[in-house]
């Protein structure tokens, strides 16, 4: 990640690879081709021989840190108090949050920001479990969790998550990003974010609905980049 942008008092620090282990492996791909100039769609394309599960699990981690150094330009900002639950969500949505488990839960409404806030340390407290991202020398086992369908049901709501607060900072902190000069590391984050769950069709198309304006160009790009006579 950039070191350059600012934090918020360390609400939400980039989440790092143990080096020598499987997630530091993978990560290293995309850090490879991207460095080296390669295309967004050489970087999300499943390197030849490695599991799809695991691609997908380092890759949830790196776009977390992508979102989380994003939010935490503004997250200090007093502005961000003025909303009221319900307020700041994309047009025609509103995404509730859901307190506790099983037959316990229960569903609030909260502001915009608030929901960034419980996304991003939600996903934190998911990758900081070793029994659900585990990241030592021992690659079948971390395999056999990522391989798990319980593992699929977890990546497949951080993705969704992800995406919401990207809707959620597009439709209502992208101008104050842009002023700030973060409005192009916004919009690689996110092509490169949308990339990847297009690849691997991780985004239900009713997620996407709210963003359809935005997300439809996008698309665009990988489909075209996806063509043999393409230029990458």
């Amino acid at each position: 990640m950039n070191s350059s942008i600012p934090s918020s008092g360390g609400t939400f620090q980039p989440l790092k690879h143990r080096s020598g282990t499987l997630r530091d492996r993978l990560h290293g791909y995309t850090k490879r081709t991207l460095g080296a100039g390669g295309s967004v769609t050489e970087a999300v394309s499943l390197p030849p021989g490695e599991s799809c599960a695991g691609w997908v699990a380092v890759h949830a981690i790196d776009f977390y840190n992508d979102v989380s150094t994003i939010w935490a330009v503004m997250s200090s900002d007093p502005y961000l108090r003025s909303f009221k639950p319900g307020e700041g969500f994309p047009s025609g949505v509103e995404y509730r949050w859901s307190e506790g488990s099983g037959r316990d839960a229960i569903t609030v409404s909260v502001s915009a920001p608030m929901y960034i806030e419980k996304v991003l340390q939600w996903i934190a407290d998911q990758i900081n479990d070793e029994s659900k991202f585990p990241d030592d020398d021992n690659e079948e086992e971390a395999l056999l969790v990522f391989q798990s369908p319980s593992f699929a049901v977890l990546c497949g709501q951080i993705f969704r998550r992800l995406f919401r607060v990207y809707g959620i900072i597009y439709s209502s902190f992208f101008g104050t990003l842009e002023a700030l000069g973060m409005a192009p590391h916004l919009n690689t984050c996110f092509k490169h974010f949308m990339f990847f769950c297009t690849e691997f069709g991780l985004l239900p198309e009713r997620e996407v609905e709210p963003l359809e304006v935005l997300v439809k160009p996008i698309r665009k790009q990988y489909y075209i980049s996806k063509q043999p006579s393409s230029s990458k």
